[in-house]
């Protein structure tokens, strides 16, 4: 039993040392000021590294110094864990379960619309609010860039190079 301990204290020692990248990196994207894209992923990215620190240290006490009660705690907060991780896997598939591109002709790649994934992400992308936020981080991208320009004519728009993506934005 004294063999299982340590080496429930060791992987959350490893654990624990390794949640602070994880929230060292929170911080930094916090601190990065030019890009909203970022700004949606700096708060998850510290509670994040944040609990991960908290249940590793949990295990990591009560694995080496035995303590039954910190090892419980530890071993539900795990399971709590897990089991988000779970519903974070199902939702993503919930969302994009009828995600299928669609053939364009003279193309290579297939082309995606709002309206093949479900009816809750195209509500909510298609709220006012959300899309300013949207917009604003895909026009401070390198990749839609085009997005800030403004097309007078519909010719200039199709002569335009620009991305699947961004076309589905601009029409």
């Amino acid at each position: 039993m004294a063999l299982s301990n340590n080496i429930i204290g060791a992987i959350n020692f490893v654990a624990t040392l390794l949640s602070i990248p994880i929230i060292g990196t929170g911080i930094w994207l916090a601190t990065e000021s030019g890009n909203s894209c970022v700004k949606i992923l700096q708060f998850p990215v510290i509670i994040l590294g944040i609990l991960i620190l908290v249940v590793a240290l949990a295990g990591f006490i009560g694995g080496f110094w035995r303590i039954p009660w910190l090892l419980i705690s530890y071993l539900i907060a795990m399971l709590v864990l897990i089991i988000l991780l779970a519903c974070l896997v199902v939702f993503v598939y919930l969302v994009t379960i009828r995600c299928s591109g669609h053939l364009a002709p003279r193309r290579a790649y297939l082309e995606y619309r709002l309206d093949d994934f479900s009816g809750g992400l195209c509500r909510k992308v298609r709220s006012s609010y959300q899309w300013d936020r949207i917009r604003s981080c895909l026009s401070s991208s390198s990749t839609c860039t085009e997005l800030n320009q403004s097309y007078r004519m519909a010719q200039y728009f199709f002569n335009a190079h620009i991305t699947p993506l961004q076309c589905q934005f601009k029409k």
